[in-house]
C-alpha cells in the first residue's frame, strides 16, 4: 500500500520532467547525478581550502577572506561547494525513495539496497564536518551539540563537550583534525561505500548525461551569484547564539535534540537506520523463478552473459562439448527479467523442433509460449493493417490497444523479445507491424531492456533484426506507464502502415509515433 502510494506520488511529476527532457528527465539519473554532484563539491572544496587556515584563530578570518575579498571566484566556489553539498542530499534522498516505491529494494536488489544506507551516515558526517570548519556562531552550535550527542553514548571516557567549555580549551589541533577528516578521511570512505554500494549492477551509470550535467552547472551556478553563502557572526564561546540560519539538508537533527534530548535523537537515527536495513525484507518477498539454463542447446555464444543488467550469467566449460563454454545463473543475482531469453540465438521461432527450447529461458515464460502466444495471436486478427504489440509487463498494459486488428502480447521486459519472433511474424505470420513497448527511454525497470531493444532492431547488437525484414514494419514505443501514450503511438503507426499501402512504394515513412514512440 505504502509502496503504491509513493509510486502514485512520483508519477505525475516523472512524467512531466518526461514530456520536459525526454530520456534526460532528472528522475532517470538521481543516482548519477549524486555523484555529479559530489565531484563538483570536491572541485569547489579543494579550492576553498588553499586559502583555508587550520587554526582557532585563521578558520573564520581567512573563509571571510575569501568570501568578501575574492567574490568573484572564491565567493561563488564556496557557494557551489554549499549548494551542490544541498542538492546531492536532494537527489540522494529522492534517489531512496524513489528505488523503495518501484520496489528495488528487495530480491537480488537487496545487496545495493543494503551498502546504500552507510552512503547517508558518510554525507551527513561530511555536511557537519564542513559546518564546523567555518567556525562561526552556526558551527559553534553544531559543534557543540554534537559533542553533547557524542557524550551521551557510553564510548569515550572524557567528555567532548569540555573542549568547547573556554576559548583556550580548543587548539588548533582540532582544526587540524577536522581539515583531516572532512578532506581525507571521510571522502575516501565514501568511495568505498559508493564502489560497493554499485557492484552488483552492470553497466552502472555513474555520470549522467552532458546536457543534465551541464544544465546542473549552470543552476548552481546561478544559485550562487543571486544568493552567496555567507557565514554567522565569528563564534564566541563565552555565550551562546541567539539566531541561527539552519541548513535544514544537514543540520535538522539539532532542534530536534533541543527539543527531545540525545536519547531521543539517537532513537530516531539508530531506529531509522535498523528500518532501512530491514525493509529488503519487510514483507518477505515471493521471488520469481529465475532463468533457466539447457545446456543442450547452449553453444557458449556469450550473449546472454553480455546483456544481464545484474551480472547474474557466468561461463563454464561446457558439460558435453569439449573446449567450448556453457552460460551458468546464479539465482542470487538473477532478477528474472528474460533479457537473457531474448539475447539467446537459440531462441528463434523458425526452428522447424516439435518442443521449442532455448539456450536460456525463463521456466514460467519459455520461448515455447511465447511463440505460441503470438502466433495464435497474429492468426486471430482481422482487418486491412494487423498489429502486434509486445507490451513489457512494467509499462502500460498492452491490453489497452486489443481490438479485432490489434492483438496485445504480454512480456516481463521489452528486451525478453527475440528479433527473430518479430521477423517471424511479418514474413511467416503476413502480420503488417510490430510494435514494441516498454519503459520510458533510459528508466527500463531491469535498467539496459529499452537500450538493448533500440540497438537489436537497428542491428547495432547481436541477435539482431535481419536486414530483409522492413524496418518501417517495426516501430518502438516508451510509453511507460502512460496508457494514452501508448494508445497514440499505436494509432500513429496504424495510419503511417496504411499511408504506406495506400501508396504501394515501400517507402517507410518518415514521422515517429508521438511522445516517445519511434520506427525502427
Amino acid at each position: 500500500m505504502l509502496l503504491r502510494l509513493l509510486r502514485g506520488a512520483f508519477e505525475p511529476c516523472e512524467r512531466l520532467a518526461y514530456r520536459l527532457f525526454g530520456g534526460e528527465s532528472p528522475f532517470h539519473h538521481l543516482g548519477a547525478l549524486t555523484i555529479y554532484l559530489f565531484w563538483i563539491v570536491l572541485v569547489s572544496g579543494l579550492y576553498v581550502f588553499a586559502f583555508y587556515e587550520t587554526s582557532v584563530a585563521g578558520a573564520y578570518a581567512s573563509v571571510e577572506r575569501l568570501t568578501q575579498e575574492q567574490w568573484y571566484l572564491g565567493g561563488v566556489m564556496r557557494s557551489l561547494h554549499r549548494y551542490a553539498s544541498d542538492a546531492a542530499v536532494l537527489t540522494m534522498g529522492l534517489h531512496l525513495i524513489r528505488e523503495l516505491s518501484r520496489d528495488h529494494h528487495r530480491g537480488p536488489r537487496w545487496f545495493s539496497w543494503l551498502t546504500g544506507v552507510p552512503n547517508l551516515w558518510m554525507v551527513y558526517m561530511l555536511g557537519i564536518t564542513g559546518y564546523w570548519m567555518v567556525w562561526d556562531e552556526l558551527a559553534q552550535y553544531v559543534a557543540v551539540a554534537t559533542a553533547e550527542l557524542l557524550d551521551w553514548l557510553p564510548i569515550f571516557t572524557d567528555p567532548m563537550a569540555r573542549n568547547f567549555l573556554t576559548e583556550g580549551s580548543l587548539g588548533d589541533r582540532f582544526f587540524t583534525l577536522l581539515a583531516f577528516l572532512h578532506l581525507l578521511g571521510l571522502p575516501l570512505i565514501l568511495v568505498g561505500t559508493v564502489w560497493l554500494h554499485i557492484q552488483r549492477i552492470g553497466r552502472p551509470r555513474i555520470n549522467p548525461p552532458r546536457r543534465l550535467a551541464l544544465g546542473t552547472l549552470l543552476a548552481l551556478l546561478a544559485l550562487s551569484f543571486a544568493q552567496p553563502a555567507t557565514s554567522h557572526a565569528p563564534a564566541d564561546l563565552t555565550r551562546a547564539p541567539r539566531v541561527l540560519d539552519l541548513d535544514w539538508f544537514y543540520l535538522a537533527v539539532y532542534p530536534l535534540y533541543d527539543l527531545f534530548g540525545a536519547p531521543a535523537v539517537w532513537g530516531v537515527l539508530w531506529g531509522g537506520t535498523l528500518l532501512l536495513c530491514a525493509l529488503p525484507w519487510l514483507p518477505p518477498r515471493r521471488r520469481a523463478p529465475v532463468a533457466e539454463v539447457n545446456p543442450e542447446w547452449c553453444t557458449g555464444c556469450r550473449r546472454c552473459f553480455g546483456d544481464c543488467p545484474y551480472g547474474a550469467i557466468d561461463m563454464a566449460p561446457h558439460p558435453y562439448r569439449r573446449g567450448k563454454e556453457v552460460s551458468v545463473v546464479d539465482p542470487a543475482l538473477c532478477v528474472s527479467c528474460g533479457i537473457c531469453e531474448g539475447a539467446c540465438p537459440s531462441a528463434t521461432p523458425f526452428r522447424s523442433v516439435r518442443e521449442l527450447v532455448s539456450g536460456i529461458e525463463l521456466p514460467q515464460y519459455p520461448v515455447q509460449v511465447l511463440r505460441e502466444r503470438a502466433r495464435d495471436a497474429a492468426r486471430r486478427l482481422r482487418g486491412p493493417v494487423r498489429i502486434v504489440v509486445f507490451g513489457c509487463g512494467h509499462a502500460a498494459d498492452p491490453a489497452l490497444v486489443a481490438r479485432a486488428d490489434t492483438a496485445a502480447v504480454p512480456l516481463v521486459c521489452a528486451a525478453m523479445l527475440p528479433p527473430s519472433l518479430v521477423e517471424y511474424l511479418i514474413r511467416r505470420e503476413g502480420v503488417d507491424g510490430v510494435v514494441i513497448a516498454g519503459c520510458r527511454a533510459e528508466d527500463c525497470e531491469y535498467r539496459l531492456g529499452t537500450r538493448w531493444v533500440e540497438e537489436r532492431i537497428c542491428g547495432a547488437r547481436e541477435p539482431h533484426l535481419r536486414r530483409n525484414v522492413p524496418r518501417d514494419r517495426v516501430a518502438l514505443c516508451w510509453s511507460g506507464a502512460d496508457g494514452a501514450l501508448l494508445r497514440r503511438c499505436v494509432e500513429d503507426f496504424r495510419a503511417r502502415l496504411a499511408r504506406a499501402a495506400d501508396a504501394g512504394d515501400g517507402e517507410p515513412p518518415q514521422a515517429a509515433a508521438a511522445g516517445g514512440g519511434r520506427s525502427a
